[in-house]
């Protein structure tokens, strides 16, 4: 998949007035990155470029095909400009970062080189925007952000990945497999978080995955992994592994999770193994007798996609608070589902402005339907999605 596909996963938020003190720079850093997003893959080399130049070190935390690493970094990028306004969101992401770093074996010195590559990395292509006051924008933004990784990888006592084996490998389809694994000591993840996860046919290409059950006693953690074209490790994870794999999992990170004490009812929308994340928090919340209603939204193109609509659907006649509701765009003719794509079927139903919303499925998927829920009135701070949840 390549960074152009994945540069923005959802829209640019509507404006809103920064803290006093910060508007200056928050001004500046959008509109000279609006400069510098059309060029992304070209930022994304020069950055790598560089950075393997002054820290000759931190080439080996990387592998040798660097596609996937590049539409990731654009991906954090684009999610911390549109969040440098929002602290209260951007920091937990940076902290998550920081902790999810500890598995490449970053250090402070590597900070400083990741920080004068980016700056020369925008200032290469952000051309006659750049002038000494964006720099000091850029620069102060980036010291915000190192600060705040730092700290949280310092503060972090655990390990900074499981070693986890393969119990089961099942093919689904031709294209999709079930694999639960046993990790040497529980990862402490919640429901609805994502982890990274190394496979051994698979060395330093990490790749993030969403458990698809809640936290258990026994520990193990069940992985739903489509082959996507050009996925070395989707495609490896689906066609190679085998039970007595060892796997290695980093700290889990992401924001998808429902409080079921807040009051709120929620609105599910999934897109094919997107599901994962969302079947997690049902389960958990399947242990309690009363829940917030939630309402799925399930979506694929063929019948197939919905591998998991059976379970769901399963849960649901046992759950009354929750409602399952399959979406197809090219299979018509079903009974009992509904026809179009995710943003056409979920908008069709209303603005949904009363619910907290939980979106996850490809990052075309995530932008077309947070975009129509947009204009549709759906307020943007009641709508949360991940920007890594798949390659």
């Amino acid at each position: 998949m390549t960074a152009n596909a994945v540069l923005s996963p959802i829209p640019t938020p509507p404006h809103r007035e920064p803290p006093p003190g910060v508007t200056a720079m928050v001004r500046m850093i959008r509109e000279s990155f609006a400069v510098v997003e059309p060029h992304a893959e070209e930022v994304a080399k020069f950055f790598y470029g560089m950075l393997f130049s002054l820290s000759p070190a931190t080439r080996e935390m990387f592998p040798a095909n660097m596609e996937v690493q590049r539409s990731r970094l654009l991906r954090a990028l684009v999610h911390v400009v549109q969040m440098v306004d929002r602290p209260d969101d951007l920091i937990p992401f940076l902290r998550q970062l920081g902790r999810d770093h500890r598995k490449f074996g970053v250090i402070n010195v590597h900070y400083e080189a990741v920080g004068t590559a980016l700056l020369s990395a925008v200032k290469k292509f952000a051309g006659a925007a750049w002038t000494p006051k964006v720099e000091m924008a850029w620069a102060e933004a980036y010291t915000l952000m190192a600060r705040a990784m730092q700290e949280a990888a310092d503060a972090d006592n655990g390990p900074a990945y499981w070693h986890a084996t393969v119990l089961e490998h099942q093919r689904v389809s031709w294209d999709l497999a079930v694999v639960r694994l046993q990790p040497d000591h529980p990862v402490n993840y919640r429901a609805g978080q994502y982890v990274s996860v190394e496979t051994p046919q698979r060395k330093r290409l990490w790749r993030y995955y969403s458990p698809a059950n809640a936290p258990r006693e026994d520990g193990v953690i069940e992985f739903h992994i489509r082959s996507v074209d050009g996925g070395w490790v989707s495609r490896s994870v689906v066609g190679h592994t085998q039970a007595g794999d060892t796997w290695r999992i980093g700290p889990p990170m992401g924001r998808l999770q429902v409080d079921r004490t807040a009051g709120s009812d929620i609105l599910m929308v999934a897109g094919g193994t997107g599901v994962a994340p969302m079947h997690a928090i049902i389960d958990e919340m399947a242990q309690w007798g009363d829940n917030p209603r939630v309402h799925l939204f399930y979506g694929g193109r063929t019948r197939e996609d919905l591998y998991d609509l059976d379970n769901l659907q399963r849960i649901a006649t046992t759950n009354p608070w929750l409602t399952v509701v399959p979406v197809l765009e090219s299979d018509p003719g079903l009974r009992g589902v509904e026809q179009g794509t995710l943003a056409d079927v979920v908008t069709r139903y209303g603005a949904w402005e009363d619910r907290d919303v939980l979106v996850c499925g490809s990052p075309a998927m995530i932008r077309s339907t947070v975009s129509r829920m947009l204009v549709a009135g759906t307020p943007l701070d009641r709508i949360k999605y991940d920007p890594f949840t798949l390659d």
